[in-house]
């Protein structure tokens, strides 16, 4: 066989390698669209090495990618995925059965950690089933096809002779192959996305947030809204596709160390007296000066009167609250009972609680960390003790009480903008929360700390917006910015990261004057 024959006949094999793995992938993407989104092959691993993954190495991904971790991380799996599917397709070229054993390691591998999810079901091994019989479908079509279409379509494969090749049959059959597994990944997607909530509209609140003022965003140019948007609002979790739950099937479970154990379905939250409020979150993986923060209002029940109704234990220290995906978050039990507005919220910024931010119900808990107490998608409140339980986070060494530190943030001007010289505005946010912010400074290259102007006062729970008019003059110029709480503290300037309770720091920013 010539150099240039050997070399074709590679290229074809690996492409049958790399088409089985798709077809493979796409088939069980589809199964997982009508059972359960994310058991599809590529997302169980996805999260499982997400699961895996050392903290310092998430960190380091959240710190670089931002909210594209998720993506990148599909991605690389999917890529090292066909690039092992080419090579074992390329040795199955002599030998099928190194093609057949990858393709069901393959399924096996997806398998496992679809049943391995802490709330894994039966069904959940379909889509890697699904996948493996596909994937050795195809890998026995193209494999034939490459021999000439001597042998009938089976599953026995052995090693073809390639003297007989038929380029165009290989082309076509690895033509429709590709065509039909992108069809079928995009049927899958679609189910995984489909369903809707039936939900519009919320009850108006017993007791109603006050009248929500005028921001400074209409006057200082690049400054943040004095309250985000649901479209633009954070979002921050380990789920690689966004639970879609029904809430007519819905149930709340409120269990352990508890007089009276409970169960509320969404209607019954909807039927009980709600309570609106404005409260800004924060991300612990929130870098100084990060993005990781939003301001919105809330709607939901008190969390402390569900407690009351259910009758907690006074040696029961912490409140295990866990999603409908089996992720759990332990707050402290003497934070959401210490009269602070923790919430079970249904709704955000006058609409029912959107998909991604934990459609229908999900813990608003004013003055600590997400990761600590805003669990979405929830769906069972345990009260329990640290020593006898450890949340998601905690296994992992982060804290198990972690307020959220008070900051600032210099929104405008940008970081390395270049600005005219001449009068500007230097502004932000800062954020205290259930401390409340009592003002903003600004230092101008290492100058002396002047006090901003205010934003309006929306609550102790809320962010509070700030400017200092500046007179810009040409060059090169260090911009600082700090808070003060309402108890006299202020920010302190030792840098720390997120890890195991949150970042600290000063934020700099850099900016070029023309």
């Amino acid at each position: 066989m010539g150099i240039r024959t050997a070399v074709s006949a590679s290229w074809r094999h690996a492409v049958t390698g790399v088409l089985a793995a798709v077809a493979g992938i796409a088939a069980g993407h589809l199964v997982a669209g009508l059972t359960n989104p994310a058991a599809s092959p590529v997302l169980a691993v996805g999260s499982t090495v997400i699961d895996a993954t050392p903290t310092p190495v998430k960190e380091w991904a959240v710190a670089h990618f931002g909210t594209n971790d998720k993506p990148i991380l599909l991605g690389s799996v999917t890529l090292v995925t066909l690039l092992l599917a080419a090579a074992a397709g390329v040795l199955g070229r002599r030998r099928p059965a190194v093609a057949v054993t990858f393709v069901v390691v393959l399924a096996a591998l997806a398998t496992a950690a679809a049943l391995t999810r802490p709330v894994a079901a039966p069904a959940d091994a379909l889509p890697g089933a699904t996948a493996a019989v596909v994937g050795l479908g195809v890998l026995a079509l193209l494999f034939r096809l490459i021999a000439g279409g001597a042998r009938r379509a089976g599953l026995a494969l052995t090693a073809y002779p390639t003297a007989g090749d038929s380029r165009r049959s290989f082309l076509l059959g690895a033509t429709g192959v590709a065509v039909g597994a992108v069809g079928v990944a995009t049927l899958g997607q679609k189910l995984a996305s489909s369903g809707d909530t039936g939900v519009t509209t919320l009850p108006a609140p017993r007791d109603p947030a006050p009248a929500f003022p005028a921001g400074l965003e209409a006057r200082v140019d690049g400054i943040s809204p004095l309250r985000t948007s649901n479209a633009a609002f954070y979002r921050v979790d380990t789920n690689l596709v966004v639970p879609r739950v029904s809430a007519d099937r819905w149930r709340l479970r409120i269990t352990g160390m508890v007089d009276h154990e409970l169960t509320f379905s969404y209607r019954d939250l909807l039927a009980m007296p709600l309570i609106e409020r404005d409260i800004t979150m924060t991300c612990v993986s929130n870098e100084v000066g990060g993005g990781y923060v939003g301001a919105a209002r809330w709607l939901g029940v008190r969390l402390a009167d569900l407690l009351e109704r259910a009758g907690v234990h006074a040696d029961a220290d912490q409140l295990l609250s866990t999603a409908v995906d089996g992720f759990t978050i332990g707050t402290p039990m003497k934070v959401v009972r210490d009269g602070r507005d923790a919430l079970v919220a249904v709704g955000m910024n006058g609409k029912p609680l959107p998909d991604k931010h934990g459609f229908p119900a999900r813990l608003v808990t004013p003055g600590l960390y997400g990761f600590v107490g805003a669990t979405k998608w929830l769906t069972t409140l345990t009260a329990t003790t640290y020593a006898k339980d450890q949340a998601y986070w905690t296994r992992r060494k982060w804290a198990t009480d972690a307020p959220i530190k008070t900051s600032a943030r210099i929104d405008a001007p940008r970081p390395l903008s270049t600005i005219q010289a001449g009068t500007t505005a230097i502004g932000g946010v800062a954020w205290a929360q259930h401390r409340g912010v009592a003002g903003v400074e600004v230092s101008i290259d290492g100058g002396p700390w002047q006090k901003a102007t205010l934003g309006p006062d929306v609550g102790l729970d809320y962010w509070r917006q700030w400017y200092l008019p500046w007179k810009a003059t040409s060059g090169r110029h260090q911009l600082r910015a700090r808070a003060v709480d309402r108890t006299g503290a202020v920010q302190t300037d030792q840098r720390a990261t997120p890890f195991p309770s949150g970042s600290s720091g000063i934020q700099e920013v850099i900016v070029l004057v023309g």
